[in-house]
């Protein structure tokens, strides 16, 4: 996971109308971060499929949603409901997104409106 971001390529979160947007696949989370979070005892929140991956410290990672459901930490307000308890124990993925990596993600003109807005107004002063 990427540690730094250039200032002016960062998306502020905080600024989008919808949020909840990019939460709406879930993410994959390091299995010892989820451990953590586990303990948080937060109602509702679970972590799936647990697979091997050598890009995660630990060697695992788990999914925060079954397939193409939403977070499972999502509340019904739209809001994380781990960020909500204990900022820093809010996925390093999460925190990243939209990068990954240090650039964009893939799937970040998809989830992320922000980006999409920036996309927009680029190609709107390229005409």
């Amino acid at each position: 996971m990427a540690k730094h971001i250039k200032r002016k390529n960062r998306v502020d979160c905080v600024d989008c109308r919808v949020q909840a947007k990019c939460c709406r696949l879930g993410a994959w989370v390091d299995l010892d971060e989820a451990k953590k979070i586990l303990g948080l005892g937060i109602k509702g929140g679970d972590f799936f499929h647990l697979e091997k991956d050598k890009d995660y410290p630990s060697g695992y990672r788990v999914g925060t949603s079954i397939e193409d459901e939403p977070c499972s930490f999502l509340t019904r307000s739209g809001l994380c409901a781990i960020h909500k308890i204990d900022y820093s124990l809010k996925p390093a993925h999460c925190k990243e997104f939209p990068y990954e990596n240090g650039k964009l993600s893939p799937i970040a003109n998809y989830l992320c409106e922000s980006v999409k807005s920036m996309r927009r107004k680029r190609r709107m002063k390229k005409k």
